[in-house]
């Protein structure tokens, strides 16, 4: 099942990943990102220890070929696995299991990586990674998910579709931007609308939330207030 795109922000060095899939609620078991270090998709018959042992080896200082080896190393089930992984130098590290779905593979690109199985075909991917490159101009979630839509025209997974899952992380342990659609006839529209609807007020009140150098915040409610009414009054 699923394809993905992890990719990391020139702008804002912000790791990405968004996932698609017809399978129920990807968003609980394939990305993970460790913040500010890399970012890890585990996929096809998923092993959801790769992305919970991978940042931890990421945290830990090993590259995304380590990490990588590391994982397949001590799993026996490696050939029905997926996962592609990026560390905070750029450097891309990927496997597609021998066992996994047709079509199924991965490539990488400046910046980014998308991986898939059971696709329709390899335009998906190719699609992704095109659609990606052209739109460095769109802000870094919207860009992701038109990379996404465009390997969905494409065929996507050829079972079709159900959930996806767009999280996005800065320099802290929490995300900037973690959505996920469970389930849903339109799982990439669906995440599409809830990044719009983030931001009327999240985008803008996560910026008084505590962080590892200011550990209070911001928790005078007339700034945060004033940083929403802002926006509302520049979208109007």
């Amino acid at each position: 099942m699923t394809w993905s795109i992890i990719a990391r922000d020139t702008t804002t060095s912000q790791f990405g990943i968004v996932v698609a899939t017809r399978f129920f609620a990807v968003g609980a078991c394939v990305p993970f990102i460790a913040a500010g270090l890399g970012a890890i998709a585990t996929q096809a018959f998923v092993n959801p220890y790769y992305g919970i042992d991978g940042v931890k080896l990421l945290r830990e200082g090993l590259n995304a070929h380590d990490v990588l080896a590391a994982l397949l190393a001590t799993d026996d089930g490696r050939e029905s696995r997926q996962v592609h992984v990026m560390d905070a130098s750029g450097e891309i590290a990927a496997h597609t299991g021998r066992d996994c779905v047709d079509w199924c593979g991965h490539a990488a690109g400046s910046g980014f990586s998308v991986a898939g199985n059971m696709l329709a075909g390899p335009d998906v991917l190719s699609e992704t990674a095109k659609t990606y490159i052209a739109n460095d101009r769109l802000s870094f979630p919207r860009r992701l998910l038109a990379a996404m839509r465009a390997g969905e025209a494409a065929g996507g997974d050829k079972r079709g579709k159900q959930s996806a899952a767009l999280l996005i992380h800065g320099e802290e342990e929490w995300p900037a931007l973690d959505l996920r659609v469970d389930d849903h006839p339109d799982p990439l529209g669906e995440l599409e609308r809830l990044e719009q609807v983030s931001h009327e007020v999240w985008v803008h009140f996560r910026d008084s939330l505590p962080t590892r150098q200011n550990p209070a915040g911001n928790t005078d409610r007339s700034v945060i207030d004033a940083r929403i009414a802002a926006a509302r009054a520049k979208a109007q």
